[in-house]
């Protein structure tokens, strides 16, 4: 799943990235590294620009709320429940499946975090001496130091007890998509520690390589062939993973420095 990652590079080192031809200075956000469900978020996406009178897609940099709500939804609430599609059946469901067909996104991210209990603490909690079992917190990032584009679908929701006129009228949400983790080793690997993801978490968010932007961005991709083909996990072997300390386990902590690498599990030996 992805329930926290770090998003700390500049828009204007997106729009570079990712080729955007369109973006507000005014929607700026702040490097964040503990970005939680409900936050607002950079996305990139591919969508006409309104009152441009050009039906083309244009590449866009734009700023979501994290949390989908379906334009269908009677209350904005449900977000919070939609924080992660599963790519494997996202086509089914009534959620997703019009976003997945026509409003598909990438979530720029430096990685995302995933904790792991340690052997000896779950022993603890199955003998009742401890209520609930400390996590060692893990950050996988991409091994080669790149943009970590988490495949991403965006939805419109219309608050019809505000006016046309006011500024929360509309609200635009997305959502990451995520699929079964990695069974292969992690980049790097060298005996200590998890040795693939699915040591880690049995998912993780799909990752879409820079060869597969564009088909994904793009719109007018309707084909289910290509979409399902385009919803393949990455090549392995592009992701690393290390312990990082617990204070990114509280929301309210954010700074660089929780992405510090540590020498060993802060906790514990797991593995």
């Amino acid at each position: 799943m992805c329930g926290r990652y770090a998003a700390s590079r500049k828009p204007e080192d997106l729009t570079g990235i990712f080729d955007v031809l369109k973006w507000e200075p005014t929607e700026t956000l702040a490097p964040d590294y503990n970005v939680a469900p409900t936050k607002d978020v950079p996305v990139v996406l591919d969508r006409p620009v309104k009152d441009s009178g050009s039906p083309d897609p244009v590449r866009q940099l734009r700023v979501l709320r994290w949390g989908l709500v379906p334009s269908w939804a009677k209350s904005p609430d449900v977000g919070v429940k939609m924080i992660n599609a599963r790519a494997e059946t996202a086509a089914e469901k009534p959620s997703y499946r019009r976003a997945l067909a026509a409003r598909r996104c990438l979530i720029p991210a430096d990685g995302y975090y995933e904790w792991v209990t340690g052997a000896g603490e779950r022993q603890l909690e199955e003998q009742g001496k401890r209520k609930r079992a400390r996590k060692q917190p893990y950050f996988v990032t991409p091994a080669d130091g790149s943009v970590f584009a988490m495949a991403g679908l965006y939805e419109f929701w219309r608050d019809r007890t505000l006016p046309d006129d006011h500024p929360r009228a509309w609200w635009t949400t997305c959502t990451v998509m995520t699929t079964a983790a990695e069974t292969t080793d992690l980049a790097g690997y060298d005996g200590q520690g998890p040795r693939a993801l699915a040591d880690i978490h049995p998912r993780m968010p799909l990752m879409i390589t820079e060869d597969r932007w564009d088909a994904w961005l793009d719109p007018r991709t309707t084909d289910p062939d290509t979409l399902q083909a385009l919803l393949a996990p990455p090549p392995p072997g592009l992701l690393r993973a290390y312990p990082v300390g617990t204070a990114v386990s509280n929301v309210a902590n954010n700074g660089p420095e929780l992405l510090h690498e540590l020498p060993a599990p802060e906790e514990e030996t797991l593995f």
